[in-house]
């Protein structure tokens, strides 16, 4: 299996979600699947094909599943596909219809062996991988024909980004614990920035709602969340405009998009571009 990333540099997302699976509940996997439902402007996934490349938790796995669709799972860290694993037992036991594996999204023997799917989802992953637009590319060929691929790519912020860059780096050097002290006592700072600006500009209420309320943010976890981004590393990022350029230069257009504001990931839903001879 090619190699994302040099392993000692790398974040252990597995280990992350492993912890994230012991919150998680009924009311965050209904909020996966109205994420997807809302993304892909669809009711459900029945009859449909669903790859979802760096699976993580298994979270949207499970939920393309319960909406209908048949699952590819894949995920290059053991952790994570453990993860998955774990829920589709604990939900779907013995299910045919989806399929857990460990593989990269960057292996392009690997990639072209999975076929074609109705919808290719990776959130958040690509830009972890240390080749990020490899990974769209082969992401991309997964896609069958009228499909869609539902993706999500960390903003560039500039200066900023290089200097989150750093501070994912630093992490990931770091030996265990100083390294989960060094990741807490970061993400608490940042929340605090964060509260303290947004105080002045009269937004409190509105951010301590939004935490107090972060699983209706796609059923995730606050903490677990805060965790993944300061040690994500590998760490890559892109303009929401490139990015749409980027499809379009090959032939897919923009179905649906949300672009980030500060630190955080645009969210891209692509569709392949209908030809004078399809209209």
């Amino acid at each position: 299996m090619k190699q994302q990333s040099t392993d000692s540099h790398r974040f252990a997302f597995g280990a992350n979600w492993a912890k994230f699976l012991t919150v998680l509940d009924d009311d965050r996997i209904q909020e996966a699947e109205k994420s997807l439902k809302t993304m892909l402007e669809v009711e459900d996934l029945q009859g449909k094909t669903f790859l979802d490349i760096g699976s993580g938790s298994g979270l949207f796995s499970l939920a393309a599943r319960r909406l209908g669709a048949k699952v590819h799972s894949f995920d290059y860290d053991t952790q994570s596909v453990a993860c998955t694993d774990e829920l589709k037992h604990r939900y779907f036991p013995n299910d045919t219809q989806w399929q857990v594996e460990p593989g990269s999204a960057i292996d392009e023997q690997y990639m072209r062996s999975l076929g074609e799917f109705d919808i290719v989802y990776s959130w958040g992953v690509l830009h972890h991988t240390g080749a990020m637009y490899a990974g769209i590319e082969l992401a991309l060929q997964r896609v069958t024909g009228g499909g869609k691929m539902f993706i999500s790519i960390y903003n560039d912020e500039g200066l900023k980004s290089h200097v989150w860059w750093i501070i994912k780096w630093l992490h990931n050097k770091l030996p265990h614990p100083v390294d989960t002290v060094y990741a807490y006592t970061l993400g608490f700072l940042s929340k605090a920035v964060i509260l303290i600006t947004n105080t002045f500009k009269l937004r409190l209420m509105r951010t301590i709602e939004t935490w107090f309320n972060y699983k209706k943010n796609r059923g995730m976890s606050i903490i677990h969340d805060m965790i993944d981004w300061i040690g994500g590393f590998p760490y890559e990022f892109a303009k929401f405009d490139v990015l749409v350029d980027y499809f379009e230069i090959r032939g897919f257009e923009l179905a649906k998009g949300i672009e980030a504001r500060n630190s955080g990931c645009h969210q891209l839903v692509l569709q392949e571009r209908k030809t004078q001879g399809d209209l």
